[in-house]
């Protein structure tokens, strides 16, 4: 049989891709994708840290009570990261997609009465 020719594109191929067209369509978009996906990368290595913080915590309880105390302290924390989150990733979005508009704006008007017909 002959060798099959796989085809499917890989993760990073694709990223790549999406990244390259950004870049050459829009700055500003490239700009807050990049911000974006850092934010994330950074928000997504934070909390696989705590997580594996708290599991070791809750090994090493000894009692139910203590148990309950690190579960409560873990989901409290997590939900206000996630809260914080959720927010940076708003305020980043609202930004990449006010920035462009504000570029598009010559900060010239134009009144129509001054069209010759």
């Amino acid at each position: 049989m002959g060798k099959r020719n796989d085809t499917r594109p890989t993760p990073d191929s694709g990223t790549a891709a999406m990244t390259q067209a950004m870049m050459t369509g829009s700055p500003v978009v490239a700009k807050a994708w990049l911000s974006f996906m850092s934010e994330s990368a950074q928000f997504l290595t934070e909390r696989l840290q705590q997580d594996l913080e708290a599991q070791k915590a809750m090994m090493a309880c000894k009692s139910p009570t203590e148990l309950l105390k690190v579960q409560s302290d873990f989901l409290t924390a997590a939900m206000d990261q996630y809260t914080d989150y959720a927010t940076r990733l708003y305020k980043t979005m609202t930004t990449a997609a006010t920035n462009p508009v504000q570029d598009m704006q010559s900060g010239q008007s134009r009144r129509y009465d001054d069209i010759p017909l």
